[in-house]
C-alpha cells in the first residue's frame, strides 16, 4: 500500500485529477451553499444578460443564474454517472464471477445475453430503455446501468478465468471452503483492480451519456437542471448569449476529461505492464 501511495503521488496526472475531481464533487456536495440562487428561479428583468458581479456566468432565456444551474447540474451528472456505474459493477460483477467460475452452460448462456446487448451502441440501447420506461432521473440511472453491464462482466469474467485455477484458490478448495467464499473473498478482491479502472473510466461515459438523453429530452426533465438539457435549450440562442451553451460544455469538458485522465493514471498505477519505468 505505501508503495502504491508512493506512485500515485509520483504520478502528476493522478495527482492533478484527483484535485479536479475532489473539488467537481465538493462544489456538488455544496450546491446549496455554493450556488447564490435557486437553480429555477427565474429573473425576468435580466434575461439573457452576461457576466455580471450579481450573475457571476451570466444567465439563460427565463433569467435563471448560470452559475448555479451548473453547481446544480454537477450535482445530478455525478449522481447519475456513479449511481448507474454502480449498479453496471455490482451485476457485471456478479454475472462475471458467475461465468468465468463455473464456465460452461453458465458461462454460454451469461456472455450469449452481453453480446446481445454488446450487439447495440450504447447511447441507442440506452435511448431504447428510456423510451419504455419513460423519461427521468431514475430510468436514466437504470438505462445507463443496464448498458454498462456487459463491460464489467467481460472484464470480471476474463480476470476469473486466469485466477480461478492458481495455487491459492486450490488450497481454499481443498480445505473444504464454500463457493460463495472461494468467490467472493479469494477470486473477487483479486479481481477487483481492472474493475477499478473501468468503473472510474465508466463514470465519464455515464455523465455524457445522460447529458445525451437529456440533450434529447428523454434524461432530467425541466426545470431540474441538466449540462445537457442546457445545452439543448442553449442553441437557440447561441447568438445572443454564448455563454449559455459554452459554460455547461466546458463544465462537462472538464468532469469527463479528469475522469479519463484519471482512469488511465489508475491503470498505470494498478496494471505493472503499464508502469513507467
Amino acid at each position: 500500500m505505501n508503495t502504491f501511495r508512493q506512485r500515485f503521488v509520483q504520478n502528476k496526472t493522478a495527482v492533478v485529477c484527483l484535485i479536479v475531481l475532489a473539488v467537481i464533487c465538493l462544489a456538488a456536495i455544496l450546491a446549496p451553499v455554493i450556488a447564490p440562487y435557486d437553480p429555477t428561479q427565474m429573473f425576468q428583468e435580466h434575461r439573457l444578460e452576461g457576466s455580471s458581479g450579481q450573475f457571476l456566468l451570466g444567465t439563460d432565456q427565463f433569467g435563471r443564474d448560470l452559475f448555479s444551474r451548473i453547481i446544480y447540474g454537477a450535482q445530478v451528472s455525478l449522481l447519475v454517472g456513479v449511481s448507474s456505474v454502480a449498479i453496471s459493477v455490482a451485476f457485471g460483477s456478479l454475472f462475471g464471477l458467475l461465468a468465468g467460475y463455473f464456465g460452461r452452460w453458465i458461462d454460454s448462456l451469461i456472455m450469449r445475453v452481453m453480446d446481445v446487448l454488446f450487439a447495440f451502441p450504447e447511447i441507442l440501447l440506452a435511448l431504447a430503455i428510456v423510451a419504455a420506461l419513460g423519461p427521468g432521473m431514475v430510468n436514466t440511472i437504470l438505462a445507463i446501468g443496464i448498458v454498462n453491464i456487459p463491460i464489467f462482466t467481460r472484464i470480471v469474467r476474463g480476470a476469473v478465468l486466469s485466477i480461478k485455477n492458481l495455487e491459492y484458490v486450490e488450497s481454499a478448495r481443498v480445505i473444504g471452503a464454500s463457493t460463495k467464499r472461494i468467490l467472493f473473498l479469494e477470486i473477487f478482491p483479486n479481481a477487483s483492480a481492472p474493475l477499478l479502472v473501468q468503473a472510474s473510466l465508466a463514470i465519464s461515459g455515464a455523465i455524457l451519456t445522460e447529458s445525451g438523453l437529456s440533450f434529447l429530452g428523454l434524461g432530467i426533465q425541466p426545470p431540474d437542471p441538466s449540462w445537457g438539457g442546457m445545452i439543448s435549450e442553449a442553441r437557440r440562442y447561441m447568438e445572443l448569449a454564448p455563454g449559455m451553451i459554452v459554460w455547461p460544455c466546458a463544465a462537462m469538458t472538464v468532469t469527463i476529461l479528469a475522469f479519463n485522465l484519471f482512469g488511465d493514471a489508475l491503470r498505470d498505477l494498478l496494471d505493472p505492464r503499464h508502469r513507467s519505468k
